[in-house]
């Protein structure tokens, strides 16, 4: 049925009114369930959109830290191989080859996210990188600087894997 203007003679033109029509309300019905399956359609692909997102998230999360458990037992290589090299002769032909190694291990280490967190004696104590083993009052150190160094910590990809030991100067 098509809406078209009443008129009788000598009246002005009516427009039928929404009750006055009986598919009136179909149509208005029909338009507020079609926006609320616009809505819900939306709604699903934002939850979509964030699943997708969120799972994207989680395979670099485990591709970055796929080798953790690896480098982690790896560290006390590093170390021990360190002491060998702080105990051998400065002329011990094995020295060489020893160095070379290591080198080539933090190489390797580095090329898979690993960083070494070595403070030096003056430097300030983070306590996010560096675990206090015990203060000192050193001479020519502020407070609150590490004064030595027992063992090296680690970081890989930015999340802390050891945590260096450290001594700290004495707050006054």
């Amino acid at each position: 049925m098509i809406n078209t203007p009443i008129q009788e003679e000598g009246s002005q033109a009516v427009e039928p009114q929404d009750g006055d029509h009986p598919l009136a309300s179909q149509v208005e019905a029909l338009k507020g369930e079609l926006e609320q399956l616009r809505a819900e359609s939306l709604r699903e692909r934002a939850d979509l959109d964030n699943q997708r997102k969120r799972l994207a998230r989680e395979v670099e999360q485990a591709r970055r830290f796929a080798n953790e458990r690896l480098l982690g037992e790896l560290l006390p290589l590093f170390d021990s191989m360190e002491a060998g090299l702080a105990a051998a002769a400065q002329n011990d032909p094995l020295r060489e080859g020893l160095e070379l190694t290591l080198r080539q291990l933090h190489r390797i280490a580095e090329a898979n996210g690993l960083v070494e967190v070595a403070p030096a004696p003056g430097d300030s104590f983070d306590p996010d990188r560096h675990q206090a083993m015990s203060m000192v009052d050193p001479e020519g150190l502020p407070p609150g600087a590490v004064a030595q160094v027992f063992q090296k910590g680690y970081v890989l990809n930015e999340r802390l894997l050891r945590p260096a030991l450290v001594v700290v100067a004495r707050h006054d």
